[in-house]
């Protein structure tokens, strides 16, 4: 992954990491259970778009890379890989 994209999503989720320690800040301080939820969606939202990010980059450099090999074992290995984490996530 070049190291741009490495620092963009790196900045992405010390946000998100912020955001979370802005909702505990906001547990402490007995804040309105509803703007709580709000936030909790947000960071959920930002996490999500931060997966997707590192999913494109998966695709687009991980598993091009296994097909251009031309080996067997590694596309399966790279293919199993996106079936599991797929799986995962509809628990």
């Amino acid at each position: 992954m070049p190291t741009t994209d490495q620092t963009k999503i790196v900045n992405r989720l010390r946000r998100i990491e912020g955001q979370v320690r802005g909702v505990a800040q906001m547990v402490e301080d007995d804040r309105y259970c509803i703007d709580i939820l709000n936030q909790l969606q947000a960071v959920k939202a930002a996490l999500g778009r931060a997966e997707s990010e590192i999913l494109k980059r998966h695709a687009s450099c991980c598993v091009a890379e296994a097909i251009a090999s031309g080996d067997p074992a590694e596309q399966q290995q790279k293919f199993g890989e996106l079936v599991d984490l797929f799986e995962r996530a509809k628990r």
